[in-house]
Order: C-alpha cells, then sequence, then structure tokens
C-alpha cells in the first residue's frame, strides 16, 4: 500500500471516528436543554472547544513556524458558519427528536456536492440531483404528509445541514494554509463569541444552568467540537469534501442508536419509509467522489 493511500484510508478512518461521535452528541445535546438555552450551550460548547483546542493549535504554530495572520480570515468565516449550522441544529432539538435530528443532519451529504458546483466549480453527476428529489420525498414522509406535518426543530435542523455542507467547503478550502488545528480553534472562538453575545441579549445567561449542564457541556465541548473538528480539518487533507460528507452520514446510525436505547423514541411506520429514503439519498449521493465533472 503507498503512503498516500494509506494516508487517505487513516484520514477516512478519522473521520468515521467523528461520526460516531456526533452520532451520540445529539443525546447530549437533547437532554442538555432541560437546563440551558440554545444559544447559551453553543456558546459555552464552543468556547471550551477553543480553550481544548488552544495549546495544540500554539503548539502547530511553533513547530511550523507560522503566524495565524493569514489563517485568520477564513477561519473567522469558518466560525460565523459553524454559529449558524450549531444554532440552528440546537434551536431544532428543543422540538424534535434525536433520530429526526440525525437524519435530517444527514442532508448535508446531498447539500455539498451543489455547494461544491457553486464554488469550486466542480459540477454534481447526474445522480445528485436524484438523490435531492429522493431526500427531499423523505423529509416529507419523516413525520408524515403533508409537509406541514414537519415540526419546527425539523425544519430547523434541516436548515441547519445547509451549513454544515457548507462548513465542509470552508474547512477544505482552509486546507491551503496547511494549520488545521489553528483554523479549528480561531473557528470556534468567533462561534462562541458571537453565540455568547446573541445568549446575551436573547437568554438569561445563568452560572447555575450552565453546571446543570456541565456534563453535557463537557462532551460536545471536548469531544464532539474540538476533538471531532480537529480530526475533520486533519483528515480533509486527504480526504474530499463530498467523500468526507459521505461518510460522515454514519453519524445517524448512531443518532438512530442513542435515540432509540437512551431516549426510547420510536418513528411511525410512514416515518420509518421517510428516513429510509433519506439514507438512500445518501447512498446515491456516495458516487460523487467517482462521478464529478468540472463545468
Amino acid at each position: 500500500m503507498n503512503s498516500s493511500l494509506h494516508r487517505k484510508y487513516q484520514g477516512e478512518l478519522l473521520i468515521l471516528v467523528a461520526a460516531m461521535i456526533w452520532g451520540f452528541a445529539f443525546y447530549f445535546q437533547k437532554t442538555a436543554m432541560l437546563s440551558i438555552g440554545p444559544l447559551l450551550f453553543v456558546g459555552v460548547r464552543a468556547a471550551i472547544a477553543a480553550i481544548a483546542l488552544a495549546p495544540l493549535a500554539c503548539k502547530e504554530r511553533r513547530q511550523r513556524q507560522t503566524s495565524t495572520r493569514d489563517v485568520t480570515p477564513i477561519a473567522c468565516l469558518g466560525g460565523l458558519v459553524i454559529f449558524c449550522a450549531a444554532s440552528l441544529q440546537q434551536f431544532g432539538l428543543v422540538t424534535t427528536t434525536v433520530i429526526n435530528t440525525g437524519f435530517l443532519s444527514a442532508l448535508y451529504v446531498v447539500a455539498t456536492p451543489l455547494f461544491y458546483w457553486a464554488i469550486e466549480r466542480k459540477r454534481p453527476a447526474n445522480h445528485i440531483w436524484l438523490a435531492v428529489a429522493v431526500a427531499v420525498l423523505g423529509v416529507a414522509l419523516l413525520n408524515g404528509l403533508p409537509l406541514a406535518s414537519l415540526s419546527p426543530g425539523d425544519l430547523l435542523v434541516t436548515a441547519s445541514s445547509v451549513f454544515w455542507a457548507l462548513n465542509f467547503i470552508v474547512v477544505a478550502r482552509a486546507q491551503v494554509h496547511d494549520a488545521p488545528l489553528t483554523y479549528t480553534c480561531i473557528s470556534f472562538a468567533t462561534a462562541a463569541t458571537i453565540a455568547l453575545l446573541m445568549a446575551s441579549t436573547f437568554e438569561s445567561i445563568s452560572v447555575a444552568a450552565i453546571y446543570a449542564a456541565r456534563y453535557e457541556l463537557l462532551f460536545v465541548g471536548v469531544l464532539a467540537s474540538a476533538v471531532t473538528f480537529g480530526l475533520m480539518a486533519i483528515a480533509l487533507k486527504t480526504v474530499s469534501a463530498p467523500r468526507a460528507a459521505v461518510l460522515l452520514t454514519t453519524e445517524l446510525i448512531f443518532a438512530s442508536i442513542a435515540g432509540l436505547w437512551l431516549l426510547g423514541e420510536r418513528l411511525t411506520l410512514l416515518g420509518v419509509v421517510g428516513a429510509g429514503l433519506i439514507l438512500a439519498a445518501v447512498i446515491i449521493a456516495q458516487r460523487q467522489d467517482n462521478e464529478t465533472s468540472t463545468g
């Protein structure tokens, strides 16, 4: 096995580990809402991640003898995207289930190739449009027709998937600076700043609430933020953004396990069909890596 192929497999393994952590993180994000507001949760989560990554980012800069000047603009953009995605998802979890969140969040697999087309000028193959159609039908059936039956939480999580897709493109663009940990640290610091400012305006900031959600915040802040986003930044050096998006959809399997096992959530028969269609859309989109053309 040549070294480039070995690095690619290592990158894909890192992405699968991140998917497992993210899948179970939905449970902690859901239970945290019993104690803390969504914006405050996102702000503290991102702050914990930035603090955890700061020593590693400093070490990275010393070893590579680089400054943060070049990577800071795109890292701040990444932080804004993370804030939008995480906030929409967190507000959505207030009124939707962990299982629905897992499946609806997986829609970024379908959205990522479309962003790739718009930004990188790499036109998706025809089967991506089929994936889009199947995914839309799956979302419609997840909570039963008509579309009006979708909860506000379902719609918010669906919107968050668009920003998660955009995050893949921004992270991939940042690889040119070869400072993944520095990029991730600055991104989370930016997201934390925005979220905490918003929380101070629209929510009550309570130390008691933060303490009550301490375990959830630590799991999501350290493992599901610092560790996983760091893994993603490293993995995307050898794995393309569309391929990474496909691999990360295995998080919906872990989210379903968490919802069923830890919260006793269930899908209706029509919801099972909808979830199956979303999964089918993900599988259809998986061929993107081999069939993307430029244009």
